[in-house]
């Protein structure tokens, strides 16, 4: 076998319950002997993972386009690797104030006394990881529970074998067992996964299976972070140059074909500028992909069930009589195997559709018409909340109607996607789009234990209050404090 097959090599690796179980154990057994890392400890492990990323770069690109059949190395690079060394950099920077006490403040009543909180590791956290970004979102909760000082064990996707192959090589190069641990498996190993009484479970995947996931760690009062999904709409105002909204948003919806968890799902356009916009998403489409079939930049759908399903949806939506503009510049045939699917516009497709009412997760683009940008604002309140909502508009009472009006789990306006690469910025859903934060500040604080500590010296003011009540003293304190 030569070099470049060997790198290939999908993993055939297929952890067992009991394996689930007995790296468990060995971890929280681990961490009870040293149940709170140094942060020269946390530094060393972040810094190692970097190297060997770093280092192992290549052959996850190779990876990730063999798991896709095809995947663009710059859909990875932008997706997957970048993302992932900059969240290993900025925690790096950012860790020695993230892991200091915070002085809280004590009330007169209660002096002298003095209060603070530190963040306490939880123990032993599990990360379930989804097949399309395999290595961000396996890396990027990695980093946010170590840098909190926890153990893991990572739950990765079986569509995903060839990546996986390269992802336990690198966890296995830089930590032992029992510090971060790979578990791979179908949904067996899944289920036995959830059902562990990790100590903060994090999963990355869709609502339905969310669900699962969820009622699984209810019986151990797991506490859980969710990220899912949801339809993202992109809200283009009357104000906003068709041109420019295009430009905006067109990049983040055929990154990796669409098949990101915030890609643009759908698009609400004024019904007088619906024809310019379909002219200038088909100008601007041609201009990034001249080519689809063999264009090294555009990625292919993962497997033949999502690709099985999309084909699926359009059939329902042409079944439906629906306008639909399939953007092929290069008028292409495509080879059966071949997963790749041009962006494809369904102009004001019926509400009953799949197409309108799950995730598309794929590079279909229905186009909603509104009549007025109040009914396309209304129109967004009506549906369950998305993980993101994208807003072309320079009107500033526009933006800020907007904001106050909706809920979604982070906004960009004037552009897409970006929020989500944001060091700075927490990431998350809300309510059928995900609960909880990572990323920043937020995802060391999700891995913690918000410690609450007062502390007295000799002297303690508290006993002037102990019974027998009715005194001068509980007289002069509520006459003071209840008012």
């Amino acid at each position: 076998m030569s070099a470049s097959e060997q790198l290939l090599e999908p993993s055939n690796h297929r952890d067992g319950k009991v394996f689930v179980q007995d790296v468990f154990e060995q971890q929280q057994h681990a961490f009870q002997s040293n149940s709170f890392p140094s942060r020269k400890e946390r530094k060393e492990m972040l810094k190692a993972l970097k190297k060997s990323l770093l280092k192992n770069r290549e052959r996850l690109l190779k990876s990730l386009s063999a798991d896709y059949s095809h995947r663009s190395d710059d859909d990875s690079i932008m997706g997957d690797i970048l993302p992932s060394v900059m969240n290993i950099n900025y925690t790096l920077k950012q860790l020695k104030q993230w892991m200091k006490p915070e002085k809280r403040h004590i009330g007169w009543l209660f002096q002298p006394a003095s209060a603070w909180v530190e963040y306490q590791p939880l123990g032993v956290v599990g990360i379930i990881v989804p097949w399309n970004y395999p290595v961000y979102l396996s890396i990027g909760p990695l980093v946010a529970a170590l840098a909190a000082g926890n153990r893991a064990m990572i739950k990765l996707s079986e569509f995903t074998p060839y990546t996986n192959r390269i992802l336990r090589e690198i966890i296995e190069e830089v930590f032992t067992q029992t510090e971060v641990a790979i578990v791979e498996g179908d949904s067996d190993i899944a289920a036995t996964f959830s059902s562990m009484p990790f100590d903060h479970l994090f999963f990355t995947g869709s609502t339905q299976v969310g669900k699962h996931v969820m009622r699984a760690a209810a019986n151990n009062l797991t506490p859980v972070t969710l990220e899912l999904g949801g339809k993202s709409p992109v809200l283009i105002a009357e104000d906003m140059p068709i041109d420019l909204a295009v430009e905006r948003m067109l990049y983040g919806k055929c990154l990796n074909a669409g098949q990101t968890c915030v890609a643009p799902d759908y698009v609400l356009c004024s019904k007088d500028k619906l024809d310019d916009l379909t002219k200038e998403i088909e100008h601007q489409f041609q201009r990034l992909y001249p080519t689809i079939s063999n264009n090294p930049d555009y990625t292919a759908i993962v497997n033949d069930s999502q690709f099985g399903r999309l084909q699926a949806w359009l059939a329902e939506a042409e079944s439906a009589g629906c306008n639909i503009i399939k953007l092929n510049p290069g008028a292409e045939s495509f080879e059966p195997g071949n997963r790749k699917i041009p962006l494809t516009l369904v102009i004001d497709p019926p509400e009953n559709l799949n197409l309108m009412q799950q995730e598309i997760f794929g590079p279909l683009l229905p186009i909603k018409s509104y009549e007025s940008v109040n009914e396309a604002v209304e129109y967004i309140q009506s549906k369950p909340r998305p993980l993101a909502l994208y807003l072309m508009s320079f009107d500033r009472k526009l933006q800020k109607k907007v904001m106050k009006q909706t809920h979604a789990g982070g906004v960009c306006i004037n552009d897409s996607v970006i929020h989500v690469a944001q060091e700075d910025l927490p990431f998350g859903g809300v309510g059928p789009s995900g609960m909880g934060h990572y990323h920043a500040r937020e995802g060391f604080k999700t891995f913690s234990k918000a410690k609450s500590i007062l502390k007295r010296g000799k002297f303690s003011s508290a006993k002037f209050a102990f019974p027998p009540y009715g005194r001068w003293i509980h007289k002069l304190i509520y006459r003071w404090y209840l008012r």
